[in-house]
């Protein structure tokens, strides 16, 4: 599981800095600008890191069923070398799997005024500065969109579903905790990713305003890497009494602050 997580981690970190450095310098500068090269070089690493991740979900989600469903044969099947390879199977397919969708919407002619109206380069805007229609290349890349996201979807909704199973026929409260804080903090990941990407590029929101895109990517491009960390630090004892202490902390200052108001109001 660590080193599912370690790669998981380290993919976040490039996931983000593909975009949010540039988006950065877009609103702190007047210009805002970005090369042709650039453009589709940032539209293929975050979209092939967005991709990985996928596949890091459904192998991670694998390992939960595994851990729980088949306690007995988990240590003698995820070794280190299994673990390593398929972690190595995830970056190589995540990068491959964008070239055809990058290929097709780079040989489109561009001659209009070449402004997207986004803060980092997604195919549905990059289409819509095309000189000609081309029908063809949106219906391959929401083609290559929707098996994409719901095959990595299904399978993971499919192992927990089976991990789900096992847990209620677990006759103890304890057992039924034990397997839930197991795979609570991954459930939350998932739910937040493909919920913000299916929002984006499979349900009929991808054809709204480009307002409420803007704020769907934002959402899984920026905010949802931000939140993961907490979310598998909440696993941690230490983290959790250290958020309890400081919970107690404020309770405390506001009691305190509170106590003072009173007696000020009181003597006046």
């Amino acid at each position: 599981m660590y080193i599912l997580l370690a790669n998981f981690s380290f993919l976040e970190i490039w996931y983000v800095t593909s975009t949010v450095p540039n988006m950065l310098a877009n609103f702190l500068t007047e210009t805002k600008t970005i090369s042709f090269s650039g453009c589709f070089l940032q539209f293929y690493f975050f979209f092939s890191m967005g991709t990985t991740e996928t596949f890091f979900l459904s192998i991670m989600a694998f390992d939960r069923y595994l851990a729980i469903c088949r306690p007995l044969h988990y240590p003698s099947i995820m070794t280190v070398r299994p673990c390593i390879r398929m972690g190595a199977c995830c970056w190589v397919c995540g990068f491959t799997c964008f070239l055809l969708p990058v290929y097709l919407i780079s040989q489109l002619p561009f001659c209009g005024p070449n402004t997207i109206d986004h803060f980092l380069c997604d195919p549905g805007p990059l289409m819509k500065l095309s000189c000609v229609p081309a029908p063809a290349t949106e219906v391959t890349c929401a083609i290559f969109n929707s098996v994409l996201i719901f095959s990595t979807f299904l399978f993971t909704s499919s192992s927990y579903t089976l991990v789900i199973r096992a847990v209620l026929r677990v006759p103890s409260a304890d057992g039924w905790r034990k397997a839930f804080s197991t795979c609570g903090s991954h459930l939350a990941v998932v739910s937040l990713f493909y919920g913000s990407i299916m929002v984006m590029y499979v349900s009929p929101t991808a054809g709204n305003a480009a307002g409420i895109q803007k704020i769907v990517t934002l959402f899984y491009s920026v905010l949802t890497p931000l939140f993961n960390p907490l979310i598998y630090s909440l696993r941690n004892k230490e983290m959790k009494e250290a958020l309890r202490k400081l919970f107690r902390t404020l309770r405390f200052a506001q009691r305190q602050s509170l106590k003072t108001s009173n007696s000020k109001f009181m003597c006046v």
